[in-house]
């Protein structure tokens, strides 16, 4: 966990699939005055989207300090547009019904309302120093040893494909 005064955070955020579903990561990089802390983790079978909403879910979680100032900066319209662009609302108030991800999604607004969250949308792979060093995070854990296991999107792909009833 990140040690913060409740003072402005400032966290940048990527996410990584091979294949999309394939081997995946996410990589965030949270700052504040005179900290800094870089997370990362890859699965064996996830989607990139997955990928990029899950490193803003752990990088909020890592904070300590309720109610902190956060930007979040991301290159995920995904991400980044649902909430800025009030879809989520929507969502949610529709039990996520035909959406994607609604796992990942009830989990984020879980920690997204114990903070002041903004969100910043960035172009990937503009030589953003620390979007760049969220990629290779991401990338890097995504060809990590020993992946972890997004059991519900493999549960979800497991009774999606294959079954002939």
């Amino acid at each position: 966990m990140l040690y913060l005064c409740a003072m402005e955070i400032t966290i940048h955020t990527d996410g990584a699939a091979r294949g999309n579903p394939g081997p995946g990561g996410y990589g965030a990089v949270l700052q504040a005055p005179g900290q800094r802390k870089e997370l990362s983790a890859g699965y064996r079978l996830t989607t990139n989207n997955r990928m990029e909403l899950l490193a803003v879910i752990v990088a909020l979680e890592a904070l300590k300090i309720k109610k902190s100032k956060v930007t979040v900066y991301t290159d995920s319209r995904y991400v980044a547009d649902a909430v800025e662009k009030g879809w989520l609302k929507t969502w949610e108030s529709k039990n996520f019904k035909n959406k994607k991800n609604p796992d990942l999604w009830i989990r984020f607004l879980e920690i997204y309302r114990q903070h002041n969250v903004s969100f910043i949308w960035i172009k990937g792979h503009a030589n953003h120093p620390e979007n760049e060093r969220c990629d290779q995070l991401a990338v890097e854990a995504s060809f990590g040893k020993e992946l972890l296991t997004d059991s519900v999107y493999e549960e979800l792909q497991a009774t999606d494909k294959g079954n002939l009833f």
